[in-house]
């Protein structure tokens, strides 16, 4: 009985980890962005090279707080927003697409080297919601209510991103993210419907 009793605890002991183990792999569930043909047009008051920056840093920030938080469900919905506001400035951007293909794969990317912090990032941001805003333009004024919400996001402290995010907030009600995380791509309705414009003889 004695023997008995010594194999069996380790052997419990044995389980017990393997099912930590397997948990902590367990995949984490990653939701791509659909971003269809894309919100923001040649018509947005940014240069083609400023939109890969600002794509950039938003993917590296994306990457980074995944990354620290071991995928946590909060910093995969952020990426997400961020992740698709990056491929609406710049489609083509390859941390945001390197991004994506990875969390969808269930592979947590490796933290990016960063040349802004959040609060750095938080004043860059708010700073060009405010040019776009004077812009004006249906794009251009979209885009700057984005990035304020943002900013106000990365830098609670920043006060005069916080109070204008609010502004927006109280003026416009809440953003709709979904705008930029799952819009309907044409070929999606196109497929259901019958030829002709849907006139059936």
């Amino acid at each position: 009985m004695f023997r008995i009793g010594q194999v069996a605890i380790p052997l419990a002991a044995l389980l017990i980890a393997s099912a930590v183990a397997a948990a902590e792999k367990a995949p984490f569930t990653w939701k791509e962005p659909r971003i269809g043909a894309g919100v923001f047009s040649d018509g947005l008051g940014m240069l083609d090279r400023e939109r890969e920056e600002y794509a950039d840093n938003l993917a590296i920030h994306a990457v980074n707080e995944v990354a620290r938080t071991k995928a946590s469900a909060a910093s995969l919905e952020k990426a997400r927003r961020y992740l698709a506001l990056s491929l609406h400035l710049a489609p083509r951007n390859k941390r945001a697409l390197v991004a994506n293909y990875q969390l969808s794969r269930g592979v947590v990317p490796e933290p990016v080297e960063s040349d802004y912090s959040s609060e750095v990032l938080a004043r860059l941001l708010f700073t060009r919601s405010q040019v776009l805003r004077q812009q004006k333009g249906p794009e251009n004024v979209l885009l700057s209510r984005y990035f304020t919400e943002l900013a106000a996001e990365l830098d609670p402290r920043n006060e005069d991103a916080v109070y204008a995010s609010e502004l927006q907030r109280l003026d416009h009600g809440r953003l709709d993210w979904k705008m930029l995380t799952d819009v309907k791509d044409a070929r999606d309705t196109s497929l259901s419907e019958p030829a002709g414009g849907g006139d059936l003889p």
